[in-house]
């Protein structure tokens, strides 16, 4: 009886052992199956990633081409037209027209709480006594002053920003202020006309800028009873410039 008594008791551990040990191993190869899909998965993902990132490269590289190539275009054209144009100054003995700017590194703000001054890096032949004009994506984008014998811009919205412009199709000149909602032009005789919707671009005429360098766009005509004035939406939206280009030499 004993003896019947062992024997089922080991038949009965054997199975039990049986059982745990075909979980265990089916355990083990549940989780061994499932680290071979995820090494797989992260491959595939990986491999995914970086074929996608190799035709995004290899597109902004021949939109970059291409963009050079419209540049260089660009460049032969005015190289072209600045050599005509001073042929004929040569003719009228006049002197030889040659804007010059110089591309300049923005450093830090000034203050941390006025987004309108920034240092700039100083930049050969700065003169402190100077006032630059400064220009942003081709459009102008605010003045060049000295302070504490460093190169500090005021941006377009600066009221310090000051420089000289013409309006329109006509030619209305006038001088530029910079406020918070943009620029204002003052002072416009009352017989002139400025309109709005009309260009705005700078007229040279201060030795700050070149002539010809577009500004904005009037907004409003304010009519004063001694003179008009107009609101100007500049084109340049400067927040966190990286570089800037500055007018070394305007003619």
């Amino acid at each position: 009886m004993k003896s019947k008594i062992l024997f089922v008791f080991i038949i009965g551990f054997l199975v039990s052992a049986s059982l745990y040990k075909s979980e265990l191993i089916t355990k083990e190869v549940i989780n061994f199956n499932s680290s071979i899909v995820k090494i797989y998965d992260d491959s595939v993902n990986f491999i995914r990633d970086r074929i996608n990132e190799y035709f995004r490269q290899k597109e902004e590289i021949l939109s970059l081409r291409a963009q050079n190539a419209e540049l260089e275009k660009s460049a032969v054209l005015l190289a072209n037209f600045a050599n005509e144009l001073n042929e004929i100054l040569l003719d009228k003995n006049s002197s030889v027209y040659e804007p010059k700017i110089q591309l300049v590194r923005a450093l830090s703000y000034v203050n941390i709480s006025d987004y309108n001054k920034i240092w700039l890096d100083k930049f050969e032949d700065f003169n402190s006594s100077k006032i630059y004009g400064l220009i942003y994506q081709g459009k102008s984008a605010g003045i060049v002053v000295s302070k504490d014998d460093r190169p500090m811009a005021l941006l377009q919205n600066d009221p310090k920003n000051i420089f000289a412009v013409y309006i329109g199709n006509e030619k209305i000149p006038g001088i530029a202020h910079g406020n918070k909602n943009g620029l204002i032009i003052k002072f416009i005789p009352q017989w002139l006309h400025p309109k709005e919707g009309d260009e705005v671009y700078t007229s040279g005429l201060d030795g700050i800028f070149f002539s010809g360098i577009s500004v904005g766009k009037v907004t409003k005509v304010i009519e004063e009873s001694l003179y008009k004035s107009v609101l100007v939406e500049p084109y340049a939206k400067v927040t966190i410039p990286s570089y800037l280009y500055v007018v070394i030499k305007e003619k």
